[in-house]
């Protein structure tokens, strides 16, 4: 109990009329005397991240450390990274969902050299300017409601063609071909758009999908048996073999999935399993 009070953390649902723009808020804090370090999967969002306190820092697993001092844009988040929260420091990250960062903050493509601060895709320093305003709210749900209020203005429509691409569920489709005939375009002017506004491939989060399906099945079966069937979760994601699923684990998380499940409370997802 004492631990879960120093380091208190949780995630935010939004209401309904942003369902298309934020998956979730997480909020975390370190009440503790001493760092606190966890790891992200990777979730192909685009995150906001807002530090309070003392400074908090993310950390690649090329090793790459980046301090945050009040704001700062990653993603999209393709593979695992941590983040360290030093003591009396808190964080809240807005999670985008798919093309909501494109709707937001205009060039998906301006992702590729991020982390960046905010202020750098939108004019005014607004960014700089909405973190002074959260700071005084005490809050975290006044917080939220604040950014959320913040954002509307910012907001552009949904593009036709990634309505299409964000709602399509039909799993044995391939969406750019079946988007492509329904809309009577060619597959690569749906591949261009796909890209654009969502800062990644089909194959890229096709692959992400399959590994993050895995992961989900690894953390149940750790739940309710004591050895793992990996011929089974090999079987049911779709992998050839167990190579593959070894390689996708080391070249999203550098870890084995046997090492992902020593380490797993200390792992987060930005997506729910």
């Amino acid at each position: 109990m004492r631990n879960a009070e120093e380091n208190n953390n949780y995630r935010i649902e939004v209401p309904s009329a942003f369902n298309t723009v934020f998956s979730h808020f997480y909020f975390a804090e370190n009440k503790s005397g001493y760092p606190v370090t966890k790891t992200l999967l990777p979730g192909f969002q685009t995150i906001l991240v807002f530090n309070f306190g003392a400074n908090s820092s993310f950390r690649s697993y090329q090793n790459n450390l980046l301090k945050v001092e009040k704001c700062m844009v990653l993603g999209p988040i393709k593979q695992a990274f941590e983040y360290t929260l030093e003591p009396k420091s808190e964080i809240l990250v807005a999670n985008f969902k798919e093309d909501a960062f494109y709707r937001f903050f205009g060039n998906v493509l301006l992702t590729h050299s991020l982390p960046i601060h905010p202020d750098a895709l939108i004019p005014d320093n607004c960014f700089s300017v909405l973190w002074e305003e959260l700071k005084k709210l005490s809050d975290t749900k006044e917080r939220v409601a604040y950014i959320l209020e913040f954002c509307k203005p910012y907001l552009r429509e949904q593009n036709a063609i990634s309505t299409l691409l964000a709602e399509f569920k039909e799993e044995a489709l391939n969406p750019i071909k079946a988007i492509a005939s329904k809309i009577n375009q060619t597959e690569r002017n749906v591949q261009l758009n796909q890209k654009k506004f969502f800062g990644y491939t089909i194959k890229e989060i096709s692959r992400y999908e399959r590994f993050f399906k895995a992961v989900g099945l690894i953390q149940k079966s750790a739940v309710t048996s004591a050895k793992i069937d990996w011929i089974f979760i090999v079987d049911q994601c779709g992998y050839y073999d167990q190579s593959q699923l070894i390689h996708d684990f080391k070249y999203y998380m550098n870890i084995s999935p046997t090492k992902f499940l020593q380490f797993q409370n200390d792992i987060c997802s930005s997506k729910a399993y």
